[in-house]
């Protein structure tokens, strides 16, 4: 039977104490509210429903997402660790006050249309896929909390609302001309890795994360093949050479100005500890792009338009999933874009050796 007493501060407070279970207690602010809150509780009890919601009422988002950044994240990619701060701030600036037993379906809802009609550092609607990847966050917190740090919650109100549609994936192709002008310009660069990553980039298709972080070790000129040890999917690969790409390799590998202690392919300038890390590349090369007349290319697209010339090279879907890494056929469809005017060639050859 539960204990309701009047406190010193005139509110009331409820305490619990039954076999089996730990002794409880909550104020409140009138004595109705204390009889209803320990009479709910004690029944719960009974039926072995009871779940000790004061952790969760306690915590608020902000503190919570504090400690996932502390405990989960450092167990992700360094990229992924980045991303993620970067959408804890925005989470924690709209709903960081809230504690999580009060953060419900329609908060959440209502976090989600508030974002999609905002506006971004640049000035544009903050898109679709940036809010589903906040969303994503905010409930894998609550999964951990559910799960992990038994907080008492009874359900994640991510899960069952609506997500902004990912998009389609970007359809930008580079042509032959801008391909010559491109180069052209990286290659007058001072520094030759610049022409080099982007070279390895379109050819091989790889991300710009794999191809920074390799090691002479995991080149193999001879048998023309990369192996990838740190991917995004966390699965290792071997990356086929086109002939471009294993000259380009040659040159990357024999690099005069390399440090003897520096294993990296592509290095950069030693950082305050002495110690080099991967090349730098993102300032030279908005400024290339921008110089050679590409102002809406980026360089994750240069992957886009090799996966697009492996399949347009009648390479089938399980051949360029294995190159590119990617570990759905649906995810790389939304990466390849078949020009128009190739398969109008095609069809063509079909028709004339049908005829």
């Amino acid at each position: 039977m539960a204990t309701i007493v009047k406190t010193p501060s005139a509110t009331w407070k409820a305490v619990i104490r039954k076999s089996g279970w730990p002794t409880i207690a909550k104020t409140f602010r009138t004595k109705r509210d204390a009889q209803d809150w320990a009479r709910r509780t004690e029944d719960e009890m009974v039926r072995g429903l009871y779940i000790q919601r004061s952790a969760s009422e306690r915590m608020t988002l902000e503190a919570a997402l504090k400690r996932y950044l502390a405990d989960i994240t450092p167990t992700k990619k360094p990229s992924s660790q980045k991303s993620e701060r970067l959408k804890a701030n925005t989470l924690i600036e709209h709903l960081g006050k809230y504690s999580l037993a009060a953060l419900t379906p329609e908060l959440v809802a209502n976090y989600r249309d508030k974002r999609l009609n905002s506006l971004g550092r640049r000035g544009e609607l903050i898109s679709p896929n940036t809010v589903r990847l906040e969303l994503a966050l905010l409930g894998h917190l609550f999964t951990v909390s559910i799960q992990e740090w038994g907080l008492g919650l009874t359900y994640n109100p991510v899960q069952n609302i609506r997500k902004p549609s990912p998009g389609e994936g970007r359809s930008r192709r580079l042509d032959s001309e801008e391909e010559k002008r491109l180069f052209a310009v990286l290659r007058q660069h001072s520094n030759p890795m610049l022409a080099w990553i982007a070279r390895i980039a379109l050819e091989t298709g790889m991300r710009s994360s794999e191809i920074l972080t390799l090691t002479r070790s995991q080149v193999d000129v001879k048998r023309r093949l990369v192996h990838l040890t740190d991917t995004k999917n966390n699965e290792a690969r071997l990356v086929p050479l086109t002939q471009a790409a294993t000259e380009v390799f040659k040159q990357a590998l024999n690099n005069p100005v390399r440090p003897l202690d520096c294993n990296l392919v592509f290095f950069g300038e030693p950082g305050k500890e002495g110690k080099r890390g991967p090349y730098v590349y993102t300032k030279v090369w908005n400024q290339a792009k921008k110089k050679a007349g590409l102002d809406d290319f980026r360089f994750h697209d240069l992957r886009h338009e090799a996966v697009s010339r492996l399949v347009e090279a009648g390479l089938s879907d399980q051949e360029v999933a294995s190159i590119s890494g990617h570990k759905s056929m649906q995810m790389l469809r939304r990466y390849t874009h078949l020009r128009a005017e190739d398969l109008v060639v095609k069809l063509d050859r079909m028709r004339n050796t049908n005829s």
